[in-house]
């Protein structure tokens, strides 16, 4: 059953207090890429036959298994994930940004070009779980930064195929190759390159212990978006609010994963309780009641503020969740208020699920407090600036004198020399 504490006599360590039951999986990741570098595409077969039961024939996914998936899902989801990928594209088309140039005196031009990076690697889940939610939001942000190649790992099911889903959703994000990989043996294929598999410069997307570690060592070879962990939902809510509604968004998440964290802050006690009781009488009805369960038993609590919505508000912050729900009455009159969370749901017809798939902005957001300093996946990860400096002989000469003073003032005497070489060129 959920906890319940009561803000005024609980210490930041019950509030904060929560349970990833992750192995340490560093030793194990270390020697699958190890193998990986050794051993390219052989090593990719061996590992997913270990890990995935499926012996594969070939890695990369064949246009003619794309058309046979593409022809396998329902019309009605295709349309869904058309309409869902214009939404996230019509969002992240805002983001871009453009290159400048700065003219500001006589014979000096500065500037920065943006550009986009060449080779993204998208990881899917996949297997027992498909996700193409993620493909969509992964991977438009990567087409409308301009990234003129993406390639696509995911995790195959026994039967060595991919999910139909998630081959509807490349087909419509416009990702023309896909391998048939996963966990950390994908990240050392995306990373380093094997026969199959081109080498990336960066590495985006959401997966499990092995996954995140494995792009964690690969980080500076590399790019990445940054380490996922479980997923988490805080819902604050007014006493006014639906017990029944804000349980089955707290539920949402916890069936996520048994790591994930469900977190209700309320100014009222009654409402509180009332959550309680309809988180327990909605999970035996879930699919996948084993996971939500331990979910609620492990991470899960209410906090109560007694009749304090402020204080809700400042341990929304101090928590910093990955989503944050205000289940209020007024909700734009907070959220200037709130300052650390990936991403924001407002008021009361705003399921987060809504974010996973359809609304528009990213759902691969800031996990375990790191809302504080990071942000949601956005164009800005599939971008790069160069900079960029002109001077005329004119120019050069009217500060070569404070540039090399600067220099000196560093003991770097042949810094000093390079600004002024060029006006002692004659001498």
């Amino acid at each position: 059953m959920i906890r319940i504490l009561n803000a005024a006599q609980v210490s930041n360590e019950d509030i904060f207090a929560r349970t990833d039951a992750v192995a340490n999986v560093g030793d194990v990741v270390r020697e699958i890429i190890a193998k990986v570098r050794a051993e390219g595409d052989k090593a990719l077969r061996e590992l997913t036959g270990r890990f995935d039961g499926a012996a594969l024939s070939a890695i990369e996914v064949t246009r003619d298994e794309i058309d046979a998936a593409c022809a396998a899902v329902e019309p009605e989801f295709f349309d869904i994930l058309r309409e869902a990928a214009e939404n996230i594209r019509a969002f992240h088309e805002k983001q871009k940004r453009t290159s400048f140039i700065l003219n500001e005196k006589d014979g000096v031009v500065i500037g920065q070009k943006v550009l986009p990076i060449e080779r993204v690697g998208l990881y899917v889940p996949g297997g027992t779980a498909a996700y193409p939610s993620t493909v969509l939001m992964d991977s438009i942000p990567a087409a409308v930064a301009g990234c003129p190649e993406i390639v696509m790992v995911t995790p195959p099911g026994k039967d060595g195929k991919v999910a139909s889903a998630i081959l509807a959703a490349a087909k419509v994000a416009g990702i023309a190759r896909i391998f048939k990989v996963g966990g950390a043996q994908a990240i050392a294929a995306l990373a380093y390159g094997t026969e199959s598999v081109p080498k990336v410069d960066k590495i985006v997307g959401p997966g499990n212990a092995f996954v995140a570690e494995a792009k964690r060592q690969v980080f500076g070879k590399v790019s990445i978006d940054m380490i996922a962990g479980p997923s988490e939902i805080l819902v604050v809510a007014d006493g006014k609010s639906d017990a029944r509604v804000i349980a089955a968004d707290l539920l949402s998440q916890a069936e996520h994963d048994k790591n994930a964290s469900a977190v209700l802050v309320t100014d009222s006690a009654a409402l509180a309780e009332a959550v309680s009781a309809e988180i327990e009488r909605q999970i035996p009805d879930l699919a996948r009641a084993d996971i939500a369960r331990a979910s609620i038993d492990n991470n899960g609590k209410i906090i109560v503020s007694e009749n304090d919505l402020d204080r809700a508000v400042d341990i929304a912050n101090d928590i910093a969740p990955e989503h944050l729900e205000l289940f209020v009455e007024h909700p734009f009159d907070w959220l200037d208020k709130i300052k650390h969370a990936g991403s924001v749901f407002m008021g009361r017809y705003c399921p987060e699920a809504l974010g996973d798939y359809f609304a528009g902005p990213n759902h691969t957001l800031p996990t375990g407090g790191t809302a504080r300093f990071s942000s949601p996946l956005s164009v800005e990860d599939f971008i790069k600036t160069t900079q960029f400096t002109y001077f005329t002989e004119a120019a050069l000469g009217r500060v070569a004198g404070k540039v090399a003073y600067f220099a000196e003032k560093e003991g770097l005497g042949a810094h000093a020399k390079s600004a002024l070489a060029r006006s002692d060129k004659n001498e």
